[in-house]
C-alpha cells in the first residue's frame, strides 16, 4: 500500500477509533513503525491528527483544528494577502474561490467591488460573501467533508466545470522547488487540476509557511499558475523553479 492510501487508512481507523498505538498501526499496514511514525507527522501539519505518547489521536475539537483554528494560524499574513489579492477584482467578474483558509480571508476582504459571480465549494466564503454587495453565489454541492468545512467529489467537480471564471483564486497546501504545488487530499487535488485550465487567469494565495513544506499530493505545476500572492519572497531556488509565475508580496496592514 502507498503512502497516500495508508494516510486515508490511518484517518479511516481513527474515524472509527478515535486513537490508535503506533505498534498496532505498524502490525495492521506491515510496516516499520518509523514509517507509521513519518505519516503520522505528516497527517499532524494539516491538523487533522494529534500526535501522543505512543499513538496518535484526534484532536479534542477535530472540526475546529481541522478548519477554523487554521483560518487563524498566521492571521495577520493571510489577511494581507486577502487584501492584496482582493485589489484584482473588479466590479462584475466571475470569480472561482475554493476551500482554502486564505480563500476565506479573500472572500472577507471582498467589500468594495459589486455585482460579481462567485462559484466556491466552500461553506464559510459562500456565507460570508451571501448577500454582499449584489453579489450572485453559486454553491457546488455534493458531499461535505467537516475537514475542510467544503464539498469535494465528482458532483462538486461537475458543477464547477459550467463556468468559466475570470479568475480562479487557489489556497494550496505546500510549494516545493521540486514537485510544485501540492495538497494533503486527494478530492481537493483533482478539484484544482479540473477547474484550474477552465479559469482565464490562475493565483494562489499561500502565505511563507508553505513554502517547502513537505506536502502529500501534486496539485499543480507552476506553468499552470499566473500570479502567487503571499507574504513574504521565496527562497532562490524556489523562485527560481516558479519561473513566469508572477510573485506578489502583500504587505502587512497597519
Amino acid at each position: 500500500m502507498n503512502q497516500i492510501n495508508r494516510l486515508h487508512e490511518i484517518l479511516a481507523l481513527l474515524d472509527q477509533n478515535a486513537s490508535c498505538t503506533i505498534a498496532d498501526l505498524a502490525l495492521r499496514f506491515d510496516v516499520s513503525e518509523e514509517t507509521i511514525r513519518r505519516d503520522v507527522r505528516q497527517l499532524e501539519t494539516t491538523g487533522r491528527v494529534r500526535k501522543v505518547h505512543g499513538g496518535v489521536r484526534l484532536p479534542d475539537n477535530v472540526f475546529e483544528a481541522a478548519y477554523h483554528q487554521r483560518i487563524n494560524d498566521n492571521a495577520a499574513g493571510k489577511r494581507s494577502i486577502g487584501l492584496r489579492a482582493a485589489e484584482m477584482v473588479k466590479d462584475g467578474m466571475t470569480l472561482l474561490i475554493d476551500s482554502g483558509t486564505t480563500s476565506f480571508w479573500l472572500a472577507r476582504a471582498l467589500t468594495k467591488v459589486r455585482d460579481l459571480t462567485i462559484v466556491t465549494n466552500a461553506i464559510e466564503v459562500a456565507r460570508e460573501l451571501n448577500g454582499r454587495n449584489h453579489a450572485r453565489i453559486y454553491f457546488a454541492g455534493g458531499e461535505i467533508n467537516d475537514d475542510y468545512c467544503s464539498c469535494f467529489g465528482p458532483d462538486t467537480q461537475s458543477f464547477m466545470q459550467r463556468f468559466t471564471p475570470e479568475i480562479a483564486f487557489f489556497s494550496i497546501g505546500a510549494i516545493e522547488a521540486t514537485r510544485g504545488l501540492l495538497d494533503y487530499i486527494l478530492p481537493e487535488a483533482e478539484l484544482k487540476r479540473t477547474i484550474a485550465p477552465l479559469a482565464r487567469k490562475v493565483v494562489i494565495l499561500a502565505d511563507s509557511s508553505k513554502f517547502e513544506r513537505p506536502g502529500l499530493i501534486r496539485t499543480l505545476d507552476f506553468n499552470d499558475v499566473d500570479i502567487l500572492v503571499t507574504d513574504a519572497l521565496p527562497g532562490a531556488e524556489l523562485a527560481a523553479a516558479m519561473g513566469g509565475v508572477e510573485i506578489i508580496v502583500a504587505s502587512l496592514p497597519a
